[in-house]
C-alpha cells in the first residue's frame, strides 16, 4: 500500500520548525525523508522508518523495528499518531542530520561520445565490409 499525499503532507506539518530543512521526494509510491540533504527516513506505508543508528535508539528509548519494505533491514518505526509530539520529532530529525554522513558528491556526467556515421559506414560507425 503506497503512502497518502495527506500523510506525507502531515509530516511535514509535524517537522514545521524542527531546526533543519526538511524535504520529502517520492519514490515508487513512497517517500525519502531529507534532514539537511541528508537520508534520515523513509515513509512507507503510512509509517515513518527512521534510520537505525545508535544516536538516535538513546534519543527515543523504546523503539519499535520493522524493515520499511520487503527486504529491507530493520528501521525504527514511528506511527503517525507519535509525530504530534513535535518537539521530539524535531530533535529526532536535528539528531538525525548531526549524526548521519554526508551524502557523497555524485560524478559529473561526461557526454558520450559516439562515431559519426556516414552513408558508407555500418551500425557504429563501422566501416562497411565490401562484397
Amino acid at each position: 500500500m503506497a503512502t497518502r499525499p495527506e500523510t506525507a503532507d502531515f509530516l511535514l506539518e509535524c517537522l514545521d520548525g524542527a531546526g533543519v530543512e526538511i524535504r520529502l521526494r517520492r519514490m515508487f509510491g513512497e517517500y525519502c525523508v531529507y534532514a539537511d540533504d541528508k537520508v534520515a527516513a523513509l515513509l512507507c506505508d503510512d509509517a515513518l522508518f527512521v534510520k537505525p543508528v545508535p544516536e538516535a535508539r538513546a534519543y527515543l528509548g523504546s523503539v519499535t523495528e520493522a524493515p520499511p519494505y520487503d527486504g529491507a533491514k530493520p528501521h525504527f518505526r514511528l506511527d503517525p499518531d507519535t509525530w504530534e509530539d513535535r518537539d521530539r520529532l524535531g530533535g529526532l530529525m536535528r539528531l538525525l542530520a548531526q549524526v548521519l554522513p554526508a551524502p557523497k558528491p555524485r560524478k559529473p556526467r561526461t557526454a558520450k561520445t559516439r562515431p559519426q556515421r556516414t552513408a558508407s559506414s555500418g551500425p557504429g560507425g563501422k566501416p562497411r565490409r565490401s562484397r
